[in-house]
């Protein structure tokens, strides 16, 4: 069921986080629990963010599911990525030996990866949660 974007929010850019539908709701998820406050992309990706830009963020079906806010936007190389900011991606166990290889294997699958690529680094905040997120999958 299509939910309806709030007035307020109707002019904010949209994404999905990953490259599936699966890894889009299991990335909200995340979210929406609070876990997961920062993500990277490359750098050269066209959905870069300011510090103060507020996304509405899309399931795997493309529906509108919560609003975040950028706070933080910084630029590492990959190597130099570290435990703290692995750990507030909040995927796997949220180490650092957990982030590398998850986002090799994500950025390898984007023809992308490259140890000495530029990452843009965001954290952000959760504004607001539209409805409730359907029960994950077993």
């Amino acid at each position: 069921m299509s939910r309806p974007v709030p007035e307020h929010y109707r002019h904010l850019r949209t994404f999905a986080f990953g490259d599936s539908p699966a890894l889009a709701d299991e990335l909200l998820e995340l979210v929406v629990k609070g876990i997961k406050t920062a993500t990277c992309s490359t750098e050269d990706e066209p959905n870069t963010s300011t510090p103060g830009e507020r996304w509405v963020v899309l399931d795997g079906r493309g529906e509108p599911r919560c609003v975040i806010e950028s706070v933080e936007i910084t630029y590492r190389r990959f190597n130099d990525v570290d435990a703290a900011f692995a750990h507030d991606e909040g995927e796997g166990d949220r180490s650092l030996a957990y982030w590398r290889h998850a986002h090799r294997t994500y950025f390898g699958r984007l023809g992308r990866f490259n140890e000495d690529m530029m990452l843009m680094c965001e954290r952000f905040r959760l504004i607001e949660v539209f409805g409730d997120l359907p029960p994950s999958e077993p």
